[in-house]
C-alpha cells in the first residue's frame, strides 16, 4: 500500500516537472477589484412628473337662451369651429312676430310723443301771451315728458324684440371642437337644454396636482405674495407626454397656481398652457406633465450603488484599508431609471463600490494593489 501512495506522488511530480520544462505556466487565482466612485457634487435637471387632464383653456357649454323648436343643426360632433360661426337654429316665427309688434309700438309712442310736443310748445307760446295758465303749461310739459318716457320703453321692448331673435340663432363663442350634440332636429328646447360642449382648443390647459412639499422647496421657498406670478414665469417650460409614451412637440408653461391645499390630499392644483395650433389635443385627453427643476450642488450616484435591505438604504463605502463598510444613505429618484441623489450619509471625496454593490460584505477587501481599479 505504501508503495502504492509513493507511486502516485511521483507521477504526479513528475507531471508537473514535464509542464514547467515545456515552458507551461500552471493557472492561479488572482483576485479582483470592484468598479468603485469617488463621491463630488454636481449639477443636474431632474424631471419631476405628474399625472394630467388636458381640457379646452376656453370650453363653453351651449345652451339656447331662448325656447323653441330646434329647426337646425349645422355642425357635426368633432367639427372643428370658427368663432362667429352658426352651430343651432331655433325656430324664430315668434320672435320675428314680437319684434313687429315691439316696432308698431314704438311707432305709436313717437307719434303720441310727436303730439304732445306739439302742445306743449303751443302753450308754452300762449303762456307766455298770458292767454294759458301756467296749470296747463305744466300739464302739457309733463304729457310731453310722459310721451318721451313711452318712447324709451318702446324702443327697449324693441331692442329685447332684437336680441331674441338674435338668440334664435347660435354662434360658436370662442374657435374649438364639436362635443357630443344629445339633441336632434324637431327637439323642443329650453335655457335649461345642453346643445353640445365646444371645447376652445387653440390653446390647451392641463390640470394636475402638486404635492404640498414640492410648492414650498421648489415653487413658494422665500416668496412673497406678490412674486409668485414672476416665480412661475421664470419656471422652465414643461412638456405634456401622451398615455402611450409620445411627446406632445409643443412646449408649455405653468400658467397658474391655487392658492389653497386640499386638506384630503394635501396637494393644490397646477395648469399648465400648451399651444395647440394643429388641433391635435383635445378636451379629456390624459398624460404626463414634465416640469424639469434645476438641482445644484447634489451628490449623484448610480443606482446600483445602493443595496437595498428591508427598510434600509445601503452603501459601500471603501476604507483606507480597501475593505467596504456598510454606510446608511438617503436617496431621492432622479426619474432617469439610472441614477438616484444622496441626500445623506455621504460626503464629498468618499470612494464607493458601484458596479457589484450587491455582491460585497462588510469588511470584505474590494480593492488590491496589483489590479487598476475603475474610478468614475
Amino acid at each position: 500500500m505504501k508503495k502504492t501512495n509513493k507511486m502516485k506522488w511521483v507521477c504526479m511530480f513528475g507531471v508537473v516537472a514535464v509542464l514547467v520544462a515545456c515552458g507551461l505556466d500552471i493557472p492561479k487565482e488572482t483576485p479582483s477589484s470592484f468598479e468603485t466612485m469617488v463621491i463630488k457634487k454636481t449639477d443636474i435637471t431632474v424631471p419631476m412628473k405628474f399625472s394630467a387632464k388636458m381640457k379646452g383653456q376656453a370650453d363653453v357649454t351651449i345652451m339656447p337662451q331662448v325656447s323653441g323648436q330646434l329647426m337646425k343643426i349645422c355642425v357635426t360632433e368633432g367639427q372643428q369651429v370658427r368663432k362667429g360661426a352658426t352651430l343651432f337654429i331655433i325656430d324664430s316665427r315668434n320672435a320675428r312676430l314680437e319684434l313687429e309688434a315691439a316696432q308698431a309700438n314704438l311707432q305709436a309712442a313717437l307719434a303720441q310723443e310727436n303730439s304732445a310736443k306739439l302742445e306743449y310748445e303751443s302753450n308754452k307760446n300762449l303762456y307766455e301771451k298770458n292767454i294759458v295758465s301756467s296749470y296747463m303749461l305744466s300739464n302739457s310739459e309733463n304729457s310731453y315728458k310722459q310721451a318721451q318716457a313711452s318712447v324709451s320703453q318702446a324702443r327697449a321692448a324693441v331692442n329685447r324684440a332684437k336680441v331674441a331673435l338674435g338668440f334664435c340663432t347660435i354662434s360658436a363663442p370662442v374657435t374649438g371642437v364639436i362635443g357630443e350634440i344629445p339633441v336632434r332636429g324637431g327637439d323642443q328646447v329650453t335655457p335649461m337644454t345642453q346643445l353640445t360642449i365646444l371645447s376652445g382648443n387653440t390653446k390647451m390647459e392641463a390640470e394636475f396636482s402638486v404635492t404640498e412639499a414640492i410648492i414650498e422647496t421648489q415653487v413658494n421657498a422665500g416668496l412673497k405674495a406678490g412674486d409668485k406670478e414672476k416665480h412661475m414665469a421664470a419656471l422652465p417650460d414643461v412638456t405634456f407626454v401622451m398615455k402611450n409614451g409620445t411627446e406632445y412637440p409643443h412646449k408649455g408653461r405653468i400658467s397658474s397656481l391655487t392658492g389653497v391645499v386640499d386638506a384630503a390630499t394635501g396637494s393644490l392644483t397646477a395648469k399648465a398652457t400648451f399651444p395647440n395650433p394643429e388641433g391635435h389635443l383635445f378636451s379629456g385627453i390624459q398624460g404626463t406633465v414634465v416640469l424639469p427643476f434645476s438641482e445644484h450642488d447634489v451628490i449623484v450616484i448610480p443606482q446600483n450603488a445602493v443595496v437595498r435591505l428591508q427598510d434600509k438604504s445601503l452603501v459601500y463605502k471603501v476604507k483606507a484599508d480597501s475593505t467596504a463598510m456598510a454606510v446608511d444613505v438617503t436617496t431621492s429618484d432622479i426619474g432617469n431609471g439610472k441614477d438616484v441623489i444622496v441626500v445623506s450619509g455621504l460626503k464629498v471625496g468618499d470612494k464607493i463600490v458601484t458596479e457589484g454593490a450587491n455582491n460585497v460584505q462588510e469588511g470584505q477587501k474590494v480593492l488590491f494593489p496589483k489590479e487598476v481599479s475603475s474610478e468614475k
